[in-house]
C-alpha cells in the first residue's frame, strides 16, 4: 500500500478537540492488517482514553529505529523481527502490544488449477517483495520448512519493489508471487489470468505487527500511557471484529482509496474470520514459532525467550 502521509485523529474523526497527551506513533507501513488502529482513530477510542495519537511512516521504513532514538516517536509499530534480532546486538526494544496476529501475505499463481501443493513449488521461482522489510522472506521460507520442503529447492526474486514485480510476475516472470493478501485480491480481481493459490492468514498464529519502544527509556509514566493505548487499541479490535465489513465499507472506502472497495470489503472479512485481530497481547505459542523461524533464517542465534523482550502485563491491563 502508498504512504498515505502523516497521520492525525483529525484526519480520522469528526473534528471533536480535547486536550490530551500526545502519543506519537511511527509505523513501517500503512497496512490494511493495521485496520483497528486506524479504527481507534476514526471513532476517538483513542482520545477517550486521553492520548492524542498521531503517526508518521518515514521512508525508508527503518527510520522508525531512528524516530526513537532521538525520541521524535513514543512507539514503533513494525514485525517483532527486528527488536528479535537487535537484542543485545544494537539495541534492546520492549514490545508492550500487538495488532496483527497473523500473516497478511498471500500466494498468487498463473491459471486457476485445482488441488494446490507446497510441494508444487519444488524447482519453481518465487517472487517476494522485499521493500518494506524481511518478513515476506522469513515467512514464506519458514512455511517451507513447516512442510518439511527445502526452501533451498526453490529460486526467489525478491530485491525489487512490490509493484515491479507484480507487473513483472503478470508479464510473465517466475512461477509465483507473494505479495500482501490485499495487493493479490486486486490483482486477482483485473485480471483473470492469475489466482490466489493460498491465503497465510489461514496458516496459525504469529506475532506479525507489534508495538515497541526502547527498553532504557521506559518509565512509569510510559507504562501508563501504554496501558491507555492498549485499551483504546482493544476497543478498535473488538469493533472490527463484531462488524462486517460490509456495514462499514465507506469507511474503507475512505481508508483505502486506490483499493476497490468490493476487494477491501472482503480481505477485512477473510481476516476477521481467520484471526488476524484477536487481542492486544501477543501470544506465547506464535511468538515461539516465529522465534524459530527467525533462529533458522539466522536472524538469532537461539529463540529468545518471551519475558526477555515482551512486556505482557501492559496489554493484559485492559
Amino acid at each position: 500500500m502508498g504512504d498515505p502521509g502523516p497521520i492525525t485523529p483529525d484526519s480520522f474523526n469528526d473534528g471533536r478537540q480535547q486536550i490530551s497527551q500526545p502519543f506519537r506513533l511511527t509505523a513501517t507501513g500503512y497496512n490494511l492488517n493495521y485496520l483497528p488502529e486506524y479504527i481507534a482513530l476514526r471513532h476517538g477510542f483513542f482520545q477517550e482514553q486521553g492520548l492524542h495519537v498521531t503517526v508518521n511512516i518515514p521512508v525508508p521504513w527503518d527510520g522508525v529505529l531512528d524516530a526513537l532514538a532521538d525520541g521524535t516517536a513514543d512507539m514503533a509499530l513494525g514485525g517483532i523481527w527486528v527488536p528479535s534480532m537487535y537484542r543485545d546486538r544494537v539495541q534492546n526494544y520492549t514490545v508492550f502490544a500487538q495488532i496483527a496476529n497473523r500473516c497478511p501475505l498471500a500466494l498468487l499463481r498463473r491459471g486457476h488449477d485445482d488441488g494446490f501443493k507446497l510441494q508444487d513449488m519444488v524447482g519453481k521461482t518465487v517472487l517476494m517483495k522485499s521493500g518494506g522489510g524481511a518478513s515476506v522472506g522469513l515467512f514464506f521460507k519458514m512455511l517451507m520448512r513447516e512442510n518439511d520442503i527445502d526452501p533451498r529447492s526453490l529460486d526467489y526474486i525478491q530485491d525489487l519493489d512490490g509493484v515491479m514485480l507484480g507487473n513483472l510476475f503478470q508479464g510473465g516472470m517466475g512461477d509465483y508471487f507473494v505479495t500482501d493478501n490485499l495487493s493479490a485480491l486486486a490483482m486477482v480481481d483485473r485480471n483473470p489470468n492469475v489466482s490466489i493459490a493460498m491465503e497465510m492468514v489461514e496458516q496459525e498464529d504469529v506475532p506479525w505487527s507489534v508495538y515497541y519502544r526502547e527498553t532504557a527509556t521506559i518509565t512509569p509514566e510510559v507504562i501508563d500511557a501504554q496501558n491507555r493505548f492498549c485499551v483504546a487499541l482493544g476497543k478498535g479490535i473488538d469493533w472490527v471484529l463484531q462488524h462486517d465489513a460490509e456495514s462499514f465499507r465507506d469507511e474503507l472506502a475512505e481508508l483505502f482509496p486506490t483499493v476497490p472497495v468490493d476487494v477491501a470489503v472482503k480481505v477485512t472479512n477473510a481476516f476477521r474470520r481467520n484471526g488476524m485481530w484477536t487481542t492486544t497481547t501477543v501470544p506465547r505459542e506464535g511468538f515461539n514459532r516465529w522465534q524459530l523461524g527467525l533462529r533458522d533464517a539466522r536472524l538469532v542465534k537461539e529463540p529468545l525467550a518471551y519475558e526477555s523482550i515482551v512486556h505482557d502485563g501492559i496489554a493484559v491491563a485492559k
